[in-house]
């Protein structure tokens, strides 16, 4: 067996998906982030801004087992394509809400599709990065990988702050350019040949087992991320104590989250994913309570970046203990499975917060949204640190 430092890691192919996966996400990012100021612009409150959330993220949810079922059966490029091309309409869509229509109803509607695109990108290119990474050097590339998520959550944010401040036009615009931008990208990726044998649809086999601890695990942890996403921006721009723009609360996380990355990301394949999960959720529930308790622009950059060391430590880590022991056949399923659990966090984050914030304000909120990195933690700790799929379980017991 070749030596870890020996295995090439860094191809043309992996390039390009990762930098597929970024622009699918920045895409995804800034309109999510700026779409409670859109639904204002519409006429309408928090907790509609919310049910949109959640009704993109239920359509994502949906989607995605039948995605998993259909790169098992081979066709990684093609629901990749499918994927890119719906998130290239969509904010098209939204344009037309903006320029002409004004319609709650359309704009519900295509957030609704531009779920289903999500769902078909980023399970795609998440499967194809898991078949284009060696085995040997598993972690540390579904990390690299997953920093290119993890930077554009972070980032996208102050993008879309920025591009809305001129216009909404101007945001939707560069949305459907990034699209277009991955079009050009996607004519140059290779995906491996796998020898997978077609299986006949089966209702029981769209979820992988073996991926719901750590999906299970960063589901609760994205409920506080589904809050602090959807809604730090406004929560900046209307809280007196706080003077600097939310946008910067997000460029601090980008920092943080690309040094996470690049100084700690191989530990997870020498310690396991463990040390991530409650190193970050304990950052996380002081990020949301400086800002539940003590809001002003100190406080502000310290959850900034506390936040960014715990998405950007927890969310790779976890990705990869989903897809850890799963076959080839197996990966799209598995794949499927965490982002699932990533969109009904962030999905149900956002309507709990929503809702929250109608009735109890937006320091209240963040304190509440914040018991869930504690119960994250217990369910690692009952279920997750002890099942196969961990790899800090597997360190321990010495399984290859």
């Amino acid at each position: 067996m070749k030596e870890k430092s020996n295995v090439k890691l860094w191809s043309k192919d992996f390039i390009i998906i990762i930098v597929v996966n970024f622009l699918v996400f920045l895409n995804h990012l800034m309109i999510l982030s700026t779409f409670p100021f859109f639904i204002s612009f519409l006429g309408y409150s928090d907790s509609v801004s919310g049910l949109c959330v959640t009704l993109f993220c239920v359509v994502s949810v949906v989607c995605r087992p039948f995605v998993g079922w259909m790169l098992d059966n081979g066709k990684r490029k093609l629901i990749l394509l499918v994927g890119i091309l719906g998130m290239a309409l969509m904010p098209m869509g939204y344009l037309l809400v903006y320029t002409v229509l004004s319609s709650i109803a359309l704009a519900v509607v295509f957030r609704m599709i531009h779920g289903f695109a999500l769902a078909f990108s980023n399970t795609s290119t998440s499967t194809i990065a898991s078949d284009i990474i060696p085995k040997e050097r598993f972690s540390e590339g579904m990390g690299m990988f997953g920093m290119a998520t993890a930077l554009a959550t972070a980032c996208a944010p102050a993008i879309g702050e920025a591009l809305m401040n001129k216009s909404f036009t101007v945001l939707f615009g560069v949305s459907t350019g990034c699209m277009v931008l991955c079009l050009v990208l996607f004519a140059f990726l290779k995906v491996p040949k796998l020898d997978i044998e077609k299986k006949p649809l089966n209702i029981k086999g769209l979820i992988d087992k073996d991926a719901l601890p750590a999906s299970c695990v960063v589901l609760v942890f994205l409920l506080t991320y589904g809050a602090l996403e959807n809604y730090t921006l406004k929560f900046a721009s209307q809280t007196d104590k706080i003077t600097l723009s939310g946008g910067v609360y997000f460029t601090v996380m980008a920092v943080m989250l690309f040094l996470t990355r690049v100084l700690i990301g191989k530990q997870a394949d020498k310690r396991g994913e463990g040390i991530f999960v409650y190193a970050c959720n304990v950052l996380m529930l002081a990020a949301l309570l400086l800002l539940a308790f003590v809001p002003n622009n100190v406080t502000f950059i310290i959850s900034g970046v506390f936040s960014g060391f715990a998405f950007g430590g927890i969310e790779p880590a976890l990705q990869a203990m989903a897809v850890n022991i799963a076959p080839p056949e197996r990966r799209g399923a598995a794949n499927s499975t965490f982002l699932c659990a990533y969109d009904i966090g962030i999905g149900i984050g956002g309507g709990i917060a929503g809702v929250l914030i109608d009735s109890v304000g937006y320091n209240h909120m963040f304190a509440i949204i914040s018991i869930a990195n504690i119960v994250s933690v217990i369910i690692y700790f009952l279920w997750g640190s002890k099942h196969p799929s961990s790899m800090t379980y597997r360190i321990k017991n010495n399984l290859k």
